[in-house]
């Protein structure tokens, strides 16, 4: 009976020795991102955001609207230049024009007259230069805003990318180190089977222990295949937020222990509403909307322009003779153009954009508030993170302890096998909700400094 028994232990055994060296070396390859063709590089966390910042679609879009601004100032500012324009009109009389002359003779009665030339050839050179343009003016008043406004929408791209890309590494990272938890955890289940079979064999215990340890086992190993296949969309996200080729792949690289050292955080700091970038945003468009308030204010006055025109005229009946004879004339002036009566359009504009200027400054009191909660929110949230952190730390040392005391008692015979499921569990649990606080806890530095407008990029 015992000779069958131990027959068929040492077949469930290597059975199960066999799945756990799979397990195993499929770990090691989610670790490595399932990459077996390709000589996958290691990324530490900076090397991450450095690449985002150069490689991320959205970031580099907001990069071309910068260089787009700079183009739109220049476009709308180009009045400012001479604007210079080469015309050229022929003109073929079918009929020539009749015009009436007072013959002295018969003053009662005009004489009648064709006039004209036949054929017209006149190229035309005319330079216009303006002198004052409410609108001009405007538009150069703008263009630094204008492009202020670009950049700032940049660095605005530029923290999420920091952001999402630090939350996404180190949620790679906490997957990858509740992997290496539960191998830990799947390892000793596995001893755990051998002992309490030994004890069933030994006449210490019943079958029922020896078929826990083999469901806890099983458990363990679900829960790691789980985290595992997790790896995997994780990789992937993570190549998203850095603009990453999908069919390329990289390994990240982390030092746990400079890792804990990232977590302190001086929280003495004071927020500083215009170091939010929501914040610089919104005074950029106030700057803006009192702008068009002050440019419908001045909207009455002239717009005056200098303008020179040379004509160079060919005419000539004859049109083989007519580029033989060339008669230029020139003329120089100014244009001035004055806006009277609008329909009041002029003052209901200006009323509107002072309406618009209100709802800005009370967009203001929205945004302050709004950033106060963001940021009392994330103060409390590192605080109790950090709090609960140094609390698991403990945890999971006393749960080791435990385990390792019960572990020895089972094999002594003095405790039941319910003891050491319980003390397992406890391990693993205290493990894994370490790990998750110490995410946590990074994570939630992230939105600290994000509320407090000083994420370096």
């Amino acid at each position: 009976m015992v000779s069958t028994k131990m027959h068929l232990f040492i077949i469930r055994m290597k059975s199960l020795l066999f799945i756990i060296g799979l397990l195993i070396a499929s770990t090691n390859s989610f670790a490595q991102n399932k990459n077996t063709n390709d000589t996958s590089q290691f990324l530490t966390l900076k090397q991450c955001i450095d690449y985002a910042l150069a490689h991320q679609p959205q970031l580099n879009q907001a990069n071309i609207n910068v260089s787009i601004a700079k183009l739109t100032n220049a476009i709308n500012t180009a009045g400012w230049y001479p604007q210079v324009g080469i015309n050229g009109t022929f003109t073929h009389y079918l009929q020539l024009p009749t015009s009436f002359i007072t013959d002295s003779a018969t003053p009662g009665a005009p004489l009648r007259e064709r006039t004209g030339i036949s054929n017209t050839a006149i190229p035309q050179l005319s330079v216009t230069q303006a002198i004052f343009s409410p609108s001009l003016l405007y538009a150069s008043k703008t263009a630094p805003y204008y492009l202020r406004q670009a950049q700032q929408i940049t660095d605005s791209t530029k923290i999420y990318v920091v952001a999402s890309v630090s939350k996404a590494f180190y949620n790679l990272l906490l997957t990858l180190e509740q992997i290496n938890v539960l191998k830990e955890d799947t390892v000793r289940l596995a001893q755990n089977v051998t002992d309490s079979y030994h004890q069933y064999v030994g006449g210490i215990v019943d079958e029922t222990d020896y078929e826990q340890a083999t469901i806890t086992l099983n458990n363990s190993k679900a829960s790691l295949r789980q985290q595992m296949e997790n790896v995997i969309p994780e990789y992937a996200s993570l190549k998203q937020l850095m603009g990453y080729p999908p069919q390329k792949q990289f390994n990240v690289n982390f030092d746990t222990l400079e890792m804990k050292n990232d977590i302190a955080f001086d929280t003495t700091q004071q927020l500083q509403y215009e170091k939010r970038i929501e914040f610089k945003q919104l005074q950029t468009t106030k700057s803006l909307q009192h702008l068009v308030t002050d440019y419908y204010q001045h909207a009455w006055l002239p717009t005056a322009s200098a303008f020179y025109t040379y004509n160079y005229e060919f005419e000539n009946n004859s049109y083989a003779n007519l580029y033989g004879n060339a008669y230029p004339n020139s003329l120089v002036g100014v244009s001035l153009s004055l806006p009277v009566f609008t329909g009041f359009a002029r003052v209901h504009n200006v009323q509107k954009s002072k309406l618009q200027e209100r709802v800005l400054d009370w967009s203001e009191v929205d945004l302050k508030s709004e950033i106060y909660s963001e940021y009392t929110s994330a103060m409390a949230s590192y605080r109790g993170n950090l709090y609960n952190l140094e609390v698991l730390q403990h945890n999971v040392e006393m749960a080791k302890r435990v385990y390792f005391v019960v572990q020895l008692q089972y094999k002594q015979g003095i405790v039941a096998y319910l003891n050491v499921i319980t003390a397992e569990s406890n391990l693993i649990t205290s493990e894994t909700s370490y790990i998750n606080a110490l995410y946590q806890v990074l994570s939630s530095k992230i939105d600290l400094e994000k509320a407090l407008g000083i994420i370096s990029y």
